[in-house]
């Protein structure tokens, strides 16, 4: 298969690389900057595309077998400004209309698009989540909303459009991670907030492998949640990953600090979401990793 990703050089759009590589396919990753693409190989190709020239994606994309649109901004980078919040949107939303018409330009459009999104959708709260849950009501999940109906209107051209709200990814040394990390680290790790909390997380590589099952499975199409079936409150998490570490879990961090340091973003750690990947279960994937403690143990290689 054929695959272009658009926002393939982040976290998530390399670790697909590698499995796709790994299964055969051959891959087109976007970039925006000359200097980010790097040497092409027999089935991998970087190309650069300044994320908002229909034409020129038209060009790419003609042809091929799928697209896995990832473009995007990190959310968990910088204050949320006024003017951050419109950048991170924009982010989203102009890749997205160029892709958009890009397709209706195609003669030979690619079969699939996988859609990205996020679990903020739901909104924050303890109650159990799965695909058809309604939206949220607070800025996430106004913002998740926007960025899925970005491209809706590919349906009408008869391509399979699969959206995929993805959950905290856990990769070594990238994201959220090390950010978790970090207190244990330094002694000091304990409860965040009021430690209630619920983490709905995938391993990186379940995140991949999901994606590429899903553009393999034909029938597959609408949402699908990626998150592993085991989501874990802030408090038990933070017992994985003091255990793991041989690590003291005893130091909590009040909500108000965070809330002074981060602002409104501190909603990302301190307000939990119980989310369950129930279309992608019923749709047959196997998760390598439903516990965190060997999810944790894998990435850390302990």
């Amino acid at each position: 298969m054929r695959i272009v990703i658009i926002g393939g050089k982040g976290t998530i759009g390399r670790a697909i690389t590698e499995a796709a590589i790994a299964k055969g396919h051959h891959i087109v990753i976007l970039s925006r900057r000359t200097h980010k693409a790097g040497p092409s190989s027999a089935q991998v190709v970087l190309q650069q595309w300044d994320g908002k020239s229909a034409v020129d994606l038209r060009r790419i994309i003609d042809g091929l077998d799928a697209v896995i649109n990832l473009a995007g901004e990190n959310i968990g980078k910088g204050l949320w400004t006024d003017k951050r919040k419109i950048e991170l949107l924009n982010s989203r939303l102009e890749p997205a209309n160029a892709l958009v018409e890009a397709l209706k330009l195609c003669q030979q459009p690619p079969s699939t698009l996988i859609q990205a999104s996020a679990i903020g959708y739901y909104g924050f709260g303890t109650e159990e989540k799965d695909e058809s849950s309604a939206p949220g009501e607070d800025y996430l999940a106004n913002f998740a909303v926007q960025w899925e109906a970005s491209t809706q209107d590919v349906e009408a051209f008869g391509i399979r459009r699969i959206i995929i709200r993805t959950g905290i990814v856990l990769q070594k040394g990238e994201g959220v991670l090390p950010q978790l990390m970090l207190p244990f680290r330094l002694m000091v790790g304990g409860p965040v907030g009021s430690g209630k909390q619920v983490y709905s997380w995938i391993h990186i590589r379940d995140e991949a492998a999901a994606i590429l099952f899903l553009l393999e499975k034909p029938e597959a199409k609408g949402i699908f949640n990626l998150t592993a079936p085991t989501p874990m409150s802030n408090s038990e998490m933070g017992r994985v990953l003091a255990r793991v570490t041989k690590r003291p879990y005893w130091m909590p961090v009040p909500a108000f600090l965070l809330k002074l340091v981060l602002g409104e973003m501190s909603t990302l750690v301190l307000d939990g979401q119980k989310v369950m990947p129930k279309r992608l279960l019923e749709a047959g994937y196997k998760f390598s990793f439903n516990d965190l403690d060997d999810a944790v143990h894998d990435l850390l290689k302990i």
